[in-house]
C-alpha cells in the first residue's frame, strides 16, 4: 500500500462499516479504515461469501450476527482495524481477514476503559516490549502490509522512542494521533509532536488530529512533514470533507450514505449511531430529526424519514 499524499479514513467505532468507507472512498478518500475489532470478537466468526450482496462477511457462530462486512471494490484500499494485547490471538484473528484486506493495524491509542482493562488500546503505550512482540509476529506471518496507530505519550522524547521501537517491527506505516490519553477531543491537537516523531523515522507517518475542512489536509502536511493525513471527526460530520471541491450539503451527504447503507444491508443499530452523530453535530437529538431517528427501528423506517422509501423498495424487490 503506497502512503504518499493520501487522505485517510479514520478507524471509528460503530461508524466505519462498509457504507461508510464506501461513502468516503466515492468522495476522495485513498485509504479507509475500518472500526476496530477486538481479536476475540473476530475468533469467534466463521467467513463466509455472501452471493446476495456481493460480499464477503465475518459472522458470528452462534448468533449469526455479521461482524465485519467487505466487497472487492475496497480490497485495494481497506485497513482492518484490530484491539489485541496478545501475539499470538493477533495473528489467529489477523489471519482470518489478511486476505480480503490491504493491511491490519493495531490499535495502540484509544482511551476508553474497554481497551485499557483489556491491555489493549493505549494500554500498549507503555508496554514496548508487548507492542513489539505483536507487531513482528503479525510482519513475519502475514503477506499484507502491518501498521499500528498510536496516541502521544506523556513527553515528546517518549513518543519518539517508542515510535522508533515500532519502526524497528518491520511496519508499513505509522499512524499518530496528536492528543495524549488524558485530552478531549476539543483540547487542540499538538502538531508540532506529531513533527518530532516524522523527523526520528523513515517510515512513512500518517498524521492526525485537527481536519475538518479539505485544506486542513495540506495544512497538517505542511506542519508536521507526514507523508498522509487521516480524518475522523471531520469526515463523520461531512464524508464529502475529502472533496477537492468543496463539501456537499449535510443533507445529500446523509441521504447518500443511508442509500449505501439500505444497498449493502448494513444493520439499524450502526446506520442509526452514526445519522446521530452526524445530527448532533449540526443539531440536536432532542429536535424533531433527532427524535425521529433515534425511534426508528428499522432501515425501512429510516427510509421514510429521509424520503428515500422508493428506493429501499427497489433494492430489496431486487435483491
Amino acid at each position: 500500500m503506497e502512503y504518499e499524499n493520501k487522505h485517510i479514513l479514520a478507524p471509528m467505532v460503530r461508524v466505519g462499516t462498509l457504507p461508510f468507507r464506501l461513502l468516503a472512498a466515492e468522495y476522495g478518500a485513498n485509504i479507509t479504515y475500518g472500526e476496530e475489532i477486538i481479536d476475540h470478537k473476530i475468533l469467534k466468526c466463521e467467513r463466509r461469501v455472501n452471493d446476495y450482496l456481493g460480499t464477503t462477511d465475518f459472522v458470528e457462530r452462534g448468533t449469526g450476527d455479521v461482524v465485519f462486512r467487505t466487497c472487492h471494490e475496497e480490497r485495494n484500499r481497506l485497513v482492518f482495524q484490530m484491539g489485541s494485547s496478545d501475539a499470538v490471538r493477533a495473528l489467529a484473528a489477523a489471519e482470518l481477514v489478511s486476505k480480503d484486506v490491504a493491511a491490519i493495524d493495531i490499535n495502540m491509542g484509544c482511551p476508553r476503559s474497554f481497551s485499557i482493562s483489556g491491555g489493549m488500546g493505549a494500554a500498549l503505550l507503555s508496554k514496548p516490549e508487548l507492542v513489539h512482540d505483536i507487531l513482528t509476529t503479525l510482519r513475519r506471518n502475514l503477506n499484507s502490509a502491518v501498521t499500528c496507530k498510536i496516541r502521544l505519550l506523556n513527553s515528546s522524547q517518549d513518543t519518539v522512542e517508542l515510535s522508533r521501537r515500532i519502526e524497528m517491527s518491520g511496519v508499513s506505516a505509522l499512524a499518530v494521533h496528536g492528543r495524549r490519553v488524558k485530552d478531549r477531543p476539543r483540547d487542540p491537537a499538538k502538531w508540532s509532536e506529531i513533527a518530532d516523531v516524522v523527523s526520528a523515522l523513515s517510515i512513512p507517518v500518517i498524521a492526525n488530529g485537527d481536519v475538518f475542512d479539505y485544506e486542513h489536509f495540506e495544512r497538517i502536511k505542511i506542519a508536521t512533514g507526514a507523508t498522509a493525513v487521516m480524518v475522523a471527526r471531520g469526515a463523520l460530520w461531512n464524508a464529502s470533507i475529502f472533496r477537492a471541491e468543496g463539501k456537499l450539503s449535510w443533507e445529500d451527504v446523509k441521504r447518500e450514505y443511508l442509500r449505501k447503507c439500505i444497498l449493502w444491508d448494513n444493520g439499524v443499530k450502526s446506520t442509526k449511531q452514526t445519522l446521530k452523530e452526524m445530527i448532533m453535530h449540526y443539531s440536536c437529538l432532542e429536535l424533531a430529526e433527532g427524535k425521529v431517528v433515534t425511534k426508528s427501528q428499522t432501515i425501512a423506517d429510516l427510509a421514510n424519514i429521509y424520503g428515500e422509501e422508493g428506493y429501499y423498495q427497489f433494492v430489496t424487490k431486487n435483491r
